[in-house]
């Protein structure tokens, strides 16, 4: 019988996602943007190959969230956000594309300072988050018009991020969902994964347009096993909620991305 070959680098790449993938869990996230400097570091892809990458790994991820969650998976509390989830799409599809366009012309070293920028960006968000209350409520004023114009703002900003960082976007959406427009924390997360799935398609397609996903083995020896370390460790993580505090946990993971992404990309 002939014995299952796993290439070091599979190897690899499955190590590495299983605890992302459980610490974005614990926080209720992907993990994605952690995976980034993971393949831009030690498994030696650069920028302009890792994002897409990361990317496939997040579609991978949040396919399998929308199956595991289907019979669970409820669009009743999102029912009156519609109009600004709606708007979100709207914006973060768009940018989404640019974005995908932006970093495949921009060179490998333009490409790494703008995710330096984002990265950091991130990770002092989730520091950030740590402090914030649970129970802020919609900080902007419910007329239709001005959330419409808003969560188009929010969702280009959302979609750039998705498609530079190769990443759902979970970490943008959930607080800016909870924080400007009010919506409960369960709320949050079915609305995020119904706003991340087209925007992550379309930043996927238009990498794949222009070859970026043509390299087999990558897809073989990175994508595959770190989309099933992903998933194994995000669904341990989701069964381990609330042993370690979520918002002790963002803060010192913010911290840890930040440090990360300087090493990596500062370059």
């Amino acid at each position: 019988m002939k014995r299952l070959s796993i290439s070091p680098q599979a190897r690899l790449s499955f190590l590495y996602a299983v605890p992302i993938g459980l610490l974005g869990g614990l926080m209720g996230l992907g993990g994605a943007e952690f995976r980034l400097p993971v393949l831009a570091g030690p498994l030696g892809y650069p920028a302009r190959q890792a994002t897409p990458l990361n990317l496939a790994v997040s579609l991978a991820t949040i396919v399998t969230a929308v199956i595991v969650r289907g019979r669970t998976l409820s669009l009743a509390p999102v029912t009156a956000a519609w109009p600004v989830i709606a708007a979100m799409i709207a914006g973060a599809v768009t940018s989404a594309f640019w974005g995908a366009g932006a970093a495949r012309r921009a060179s490998n070293e333009q490409l790494e300072r703008v995710i330096l920028v984002l990265l950091v960006g991130i990770g002092g968000v989730l520091m950030g988050e740590a402090f914030l209350p649970q129970d802020v409520g919609g900080l902007l004023p419910e007329t239709a018009a001005v959330q419409a114009v808003a969560g188009v703002g929010f969702g280009l900003t959302i979609g750039l991020v998705s498609s530079m960082l190769g990443v759902a976007g979970g970490e943008l959406i959930i607080p800016t969902l909870v924080l400007a427009f009010g919506l409960g924390v369960k709320a949050a997360g079915t609305a995020s994964l119904v706003i991340s799935l087209p925007t992550v398609l379309v930043g996927l397609a238009r990498y794949a347009r222009h070859g970026a996903l043509d390299d087999r083995a990558a897809l073989k020896e990175v994508v595959l096993p770190m989309s099933i370390g992903s998933v194994l460790g995000a669904g341990t993580g989701g069964l381990l909620v609330g042993l370690v505090p979520a918002a002790a946990l963002k803060f010192v993971l913010g911290a840890v991305l930040i440090v990360s992404a300087v090493r990596i990309f500062r370059h």
